[in-house]
């Protein structure tokens, strides 16, 4: 079995009460006992925690596999930009095979900082570091440019290394919470009591799971336009309707991706690859097609050696206006 084909049927499992959850079930409680001791430890002090000389606000999750986490940073930093922040980002650079804190550059190879760090990069052209201590990533941010007055951390939630201002939780409509377990019995890093007490919880598309959040924000990802991975070239959707096209996703969740190509009309075969999954040019051998379409993440990541039919669809996220609000009524008590 593949570890594409494992996390599938994991992420299956943990829909559902199961006998993995009867087995499993042990382990969570232990591992509800490591985060309960390691939140303890930050609170008395036993382990240090870092504040930044500038507001942060940290967009994470509580469960296991992408939930449009990204998207939203970008939009919060396009949003808080209009209201005259100067905005930077740091992530942990999932993939990343860098030691230490580095800075994200337009020209950054995806294998060295990360493919969601560079995406990030090349949408916002703002400041961004990748660092597996997220503090150290924001220090060295500040020092080298210390007129960014906000961070937004993508990802780190659970890490309490870095204080923070606002916390924001992203959970996908159509996984939930799954059967509410903590790892390895379900999806969870943390309970599903953590939601109620961040600052806001944004759901990305229609919710299908069973849990009730008071501070819920609504959130929709759509794309309209095609781009050339090679060229940056821009094409509609109808261009390619009636051509045989194959869809390829190596993200949290692929099939979101590929029931969003369905959404806008298309028909294609599909390739599912891990998340995060560094491509070669042998991962298209088998592909025959007219058009070959990817994600924006995946799309930074073939550009050294695409082909000319070879697109991505950029997706934006629309957001309620309340999550603004929110984030702006936390900073007047900051």
């Amino acid at each position: 079995m593949t570890k594409l084909n494992v996390e599938q049927w994991l992420q299956k499992q943990w829909q559902g009460f199961n006998v993995l959850t009867v087995l499993a079930s042990p382990l969570s409680a232990l591992f509800r006992l490591i985060i309960e001791l390691r939140k303890w430890c930050y609170t008395l002090g036993l382990l240090s925690s870092t504040k930044l000389s500038v507001p942060v606000i940290v967009v994470g999750n509580i469960t296991v596999g992408g939930t449009g986490k990204t998207p939203l940073v970008i939009w919060l930093v396009e949003a808080l930009r209009e209201y005259g922040f100067n905005m930077g980002v740091i992530s942990r650079g999932f993939g990343a095979n860098t030691a230490g804190v580095k800075e994200v550059l337009l020209e950054s190879d995806a294998v060295h900082v990360g493919d969601e760090p560079l995406l990030i990069k090349r949408r916002l052209n703002c400041p961004v570091f990748i660092g597996r201590n997220r503090a150290n990533a924001g220090l060295t941010l500040l020092e080298k440019y210390p007129e960014i007055d906000m961070i937004i951390s993508d990802d780190g939630l659970q890490h309490y290394a870095l204080q923070r201002d606002v916390e924001i939780a992203v959970v996908e409509g159509a996984r939930g919470l799954g059967n509410h377990f903590l790892l390895p019995a379900g999806p969870l890093r943390e309970p599903a009591a953590r939601l109620s007490k961040v600052d806001a919880v944004v759901l990305n598309g229609v919710l299908t799971g069973s849990f009730v959040v008071s501070h819920a924000v609504n959130m929709q990802l759509t794309g309209q336009t095609l781009v050339n991975v090679r060229t940056k070239q821009a094409m509609s959707l109808q261009e390619i309707q009636d051509k045989k096209i194959h869809a390829i996703a190596g993200i949290g969740n692929p099939d979101r991706f590929f029931e969003a190509l369905k959404t806008l009309g298309l028909f294609f075969e599909q390739t599912a690859f891990i998340d995060h999954h560094n491509y070669v040019a042998a991962d298209f051998a088998h592909i025959q097609a007219d058009y070959v379409v990817m994600t924006e993440k995946d799309a930074v990541k073939c550009t050294a050696f695409a082909q000319d039919n070879w697109w991505y669809l950029p997706v934006n996220a629309t957001v309620e206006p309340g999550l603004i609000d929110i984030v702006l009524k936390k900073f007047q008590k900051i």
